[in-house]
């Protein structure tokens, strides 16, 4: 096989992988979408390209030798987002774990390097190809030069050889620059020839042949006004050419044999994704069967029951439901484990499902059973018609507390990390995908048998470390009594209105298509909506309106950029509209009819509460979480859901503005406080400070902005945050957040003392005393330092307002069982508690559910809770 040199363009893949990817979080919440993005578009590179010589170039600083030519050189680009340049150290250890040299020097761009190896490498007869989003690079194509640019995302792109370029644009690869001269590149702030296009630079190039032969032969160009465009601005089409040029002679202190590849260890690499979260990876390198064959798998004795003695399990037993995945609404259990002091046993589901002794034993509550995931098995056992009571400890709760860092939720993991290594991964196991199947029964049996032994085992280990740790409280008085309330909720699920849903789908389906229609109408074309290259092409050449941002593959026609031209012209509303409509239909409409559960018409979501590091529960398969209630067809979605039976009525309750009543409590801010104890609407009391204006003068504009600032300082928002969200300058959003702090300084004491904690014990907690470790808090990595500091200023506030609900979720549950109430506790969505209940309990309701939600905890401030009724979601609003 010959030599084959890949050049990678470090900084314009980490850019695209960046925005093409929702921001991620790991495990620590540091944000890894760019990693992510780089390192799967990398192991593609290497996988299919295998190169003999590897680097990856970075830029080394903001100016190069180019800015003195032009000082406004790249001037218009926006600083980069803290979410991103903190993934660039992560970015290069990865590339040290993968063997990969990288390499920057100071006043050059990462394309200079890339030109000067890549010519090297040519002249010594090797092949080439280089990696990146950005075209200035199809310059550097030739007989032995290939450039690769992303055309869409990180996964898809476009390799140009001499060919494809003549093909495309009619010139030779060096004619490049000529083009980039007269056209300019509004990305880096080169000017070009004002109103010269692409079309018509190569019109000129195709005519002429260089920027300087058509320079000379003005008088030959036809046009009166380009001519004199192109008179008036011969230097800086010069000069433009000039600052396009890849600069190939680059005095670089390695050559091309300095690149040799020879590959990676795969337990160096498959290290740094565990630490990244990048689990679904590690088995494309070969990681999980390397790490498998490395873990001593002890033989343990174990038994299979032909019949279920209760005698045998008079003392605590761990018991675990086992499943080939966790949709456990639908989900068939394949066998059930038990272990004691008497032995590891095996039950066969049919016979569990016949032994009547077994349903007895498993329904008393003097059975003490320990468990892995309380929620998981009281929920599959319940379809099966058996009730598991008894539950008395969870393994997965109590670990995800003691480590909110780890969200595992396989039993294997969750021993490895607590020292427990004799269970088997179940992919080792079942497989995976396709071949994914149920082992012979005397496998599964030991296979499942060691996951209950392993349960037994760490309940030791976790009560210990509880202890420890001070989360005994947490766990014993709000997380384990919640995770069976929310058991119940989801094996009750909340009905829903199939033909409703039908008829808003072909609503919907009809509207989109009308849409569609005036659209077309507007633009004098037919043309695919959805195409962003057809849009583009319709709203900026046919319609002429002017591009506000041009991405590598042409005009961007992101959601940004159209709300941005909204007011320009009248097809943007209706795209825009097209556009949610069309998501609102597919993933909401579509997406809801396919999880209907058809013996009871009800959706049965599951709740995660062993995920999010906050405390948050979030909700999947359907997550009933996200529908989207600012738009009126989205917020109609919840007329689907209604109450069970006849006569019955939902009932919503929410607290309002929950987080910033926690940090007027935690911050102790004297102006906060007053302003919720006065019952001020604290977003016009923010907007009064913030502006300097009375109460009077507040326009709805100023209250929205200060709206933005009150959440943004809870979530920990950046100027590049707030600016995105407020459509305006990251000076202004700056100068906002210094202004709020100064109206506040009790939040930005908060601030600076919360860090300062941190930093000193090496985790924030909430008010309930839930922890969250911030190992990069004192890292000398400014970055991974800074994010730190940002999570451990919101995460008390997100957390806190997180319990809060929870503990009124458990008091609800008491408070309607006390008070002999019908009425049952559907969901809870956010800061929102949703109910069913016979339309004679709402009088109670009105009564008692703002009681146990305002009194879940007492804080400086008031806590305050909005509630409604109606028919269906949508009506109690």
């Amino acid at each position: 096989m010959g030599k084959k040199v890949v050049l990678i363009d470090g900084n314009s893949i980490a850019y695209r992988a960046f925005f093409a990817l929702p921001l991620l979080n790991n495990d620590k919440g540091v944000y890894t979408n760019a990693v992510y993005g780089f390192t799967t578009m990398l192991l593609k590179i290497i996988e299919e390209e295998k190169p003999s010589h590897l680097l990856v170039a970075f830029d080394a600083g903001k100016t190069t030798f180019r800015h003195k030519t032009f000082t406004e050189y790249k001037g218009g680009r926006q600083k980069t987002p803290p979410e991103l340049s903190e993934q660039f150290p992560l970015i290069r250890e990865l590339l040290d774990a993968f063997n990969i040299k990288r390499f920057e020097l100071a006043d050059y761009e990462a394309d200079d390097i890339i030109g000067t190896i890549s010519k090297d490498a040519a002249n010594d007869g090797l092949e080439v190809k280089v990696f990146s989003g950005d075209k200035d690079l199809l310059q550097l194509v030739s007989d032995k030069i290939t450039v690769a640019i992303n055309r869409k995302g990180i996964s898809e792109v476009d390799t140009y050889d001499e060919e494809l370029i003549a093909e495309k644009y009619g010139i030779p690869p060096l004619a490049i620059i000529d083009m980039k001269g007269l056209m300019g590149d509004t990305s880096d702030n080169i000017p070009g020839v004002p109103g010269v296009g692409e079309k018509t630079a190569l019109k000129l190039l195709k005519q002429f042949g260089s920027l300087e032969e058509t320079l000379q032969s003005i008088d030959q160009v036809s046009g009166a006004k380009l001519k004199e465009k192109l008179a008036d601005n011969k230097e800086q089409a010069l000069m433009s050419k000039k600052l396009a040029t890849i600069y190939r002679d680059v005095p670089l202190p390695l050559s091309v044999d300095d690149l040799a590849y020879s590959g990676f260890e795969v337990e160096k690499v498959a290290n740094i994704f565990n630490e990244l979260g990048f689990n679904s990876l590690i088995s494309r390198i070969g990681g999980e069967e390397v790490e498998q064959s490395e873990v001593k798998v002890e033989d343990i004795s174990y038994e299979i029951l032909s019949t279920f003695k209760a005698e045998t399990f008079t003392s605590e037993t761990a018991l675990h439901v086992e499943m080939i995945d966790d949709h456990y609404h639908q989900s068939p259990i394949l066998g059930i484990s038990l272990a004691n002091e008497t032995g590891n046993f095996f039950l066969p589901v049919d016979i569990a499902k016949q032994s009547e002794e077994f349903k007895n034993w498993a329904e008393s509550e003097n059975n003490k059973k320990i468990v892995f995931d309380g929620k998981m098995a009281i929920v599959s056992l319940k379809w099966q018609g058996i009730t598991l009571n008894g539950v008395d400890f969870d393994v997965h709760l109590a670990s995800y507390l003691v480590n909110p860092n780890d969200s595992s939720d396989k039993v294997a993991e969750v021993a490895k990390i607590h020292g427990v290594t004799f269970v088997k991964d179940d992919e080792a196991v079942y497989g995976k995908g396709a071949k994914q199947k149920v082992p012979e029964t005397d496998h599964l049996a030991d296979h499942v048998a060691r996951k209950a032994f392993a349960i037994r085992l760490l309940k030791e280990k976790l009560e210990e470390k509880m202890k420890e740790s001070d989360l005994v409280k947490l766990y014993e008085e709000l997380e384990f009594p919640l995770s069976k309330i929310l058991a119940e909720m989801e094996y009750t699920g909340i009905k829903v209105d199939v033909s409703r849903l039908q008829e808003m789908g072909k609503d919907l389906s009809e509207r989109i298509k009308n849409l569609e229609n005036e659209i077309h109408e507007i633009a004098g074309t037919e043309f695919n909506i959805n195409s962003p290259k057809q849009l583009g092409e319709v709203l900026f050449e046919k319609l002429e309106l002017p591009p506000v941002k041009k991405t590598k593959t042409g005009y961007s026609t992101s959601a940004d950029v159209l709300e941005k031209l909204s007011n320009k012209h009248p097809i943007i509303e209706k795209i825009l509209l097209f556009r949610q409509l069309g998501k609102l239909n597919s993933t909401y409409i579509e997406g809801l009819l396919k999880v209907v559960n058809e013996n009871t018409g009800k959706v049965n979501t599951r709740f995660n509460q062993a995920l999010t590091q906050t405390g948050r529960l979030s909700s999947i398969d359907p997550n009933l979480q996200n529908i989207p209630i600012r738009l009126e067809e989205g917020r109609k979605i919840r007329q689907a859901f209604t109450a069970e039976k006849e006569g019955w009525l939902i009932f919503a309750a929410d607290y309002s503005q929950v987080e910033l009543r926690v940090l007027a409590h935690i911050a102790d801010d004297a102006k906060l406080v007053e302003a919720f104890r006065e019952g001020l609407d604290i977003h016009t009391k923010t907007a009064m400070d913030v502006f300097n204006v009375s109460e009077e003068e507040v326009t709805s504009e100023m209250r929205r902005s200060a709206k933005a600032v009150n959440f943004g300082i809870v979530y920990g928002i950046s100027d590049y945050g707030l600016s995105q969200s407020l459509n305006i300058t990251r000076k202004e959003a700056a100068s906002f957040i210094e202004k709020y702090f100064e109206s506040f300084p009790g939040v930005k004491q908060y601030m600076a003392d919360i860090v300062q904690q941190a930093k000193q014990e090496g985790y924030v907690t909430t008010l309930f005393n839930r922890r969250r470790y911030l190992p990069e808090i004192t890292s000398r990595n400014f970055n991974l330092r800074s994010f730190a500091e940002r999570t451990a200023m919101n995460t008390p506030i997100q957390g806190s307002a997180a319990d809060i609900i929870k503990v009124a979720m458990v008091k609800m549950a008491k408070r309607l069982k006390d008070e002999k109430l019908q009425t049952k506790m559907l969901l809870q969505v956010h800061d929102e508690l949703i109910f069913e209940a016979p339309e004679d309990e709402i009088e109670k309701l009105k009564e008692i559910v703002p009681d146990v939600m305002e009194n879940a905890m007492q804080l400086k401030v008031p806590l305050k809770v909005d509630y409604s009724f109606g028919p269906s979601w949508y009506d109690a609003k």
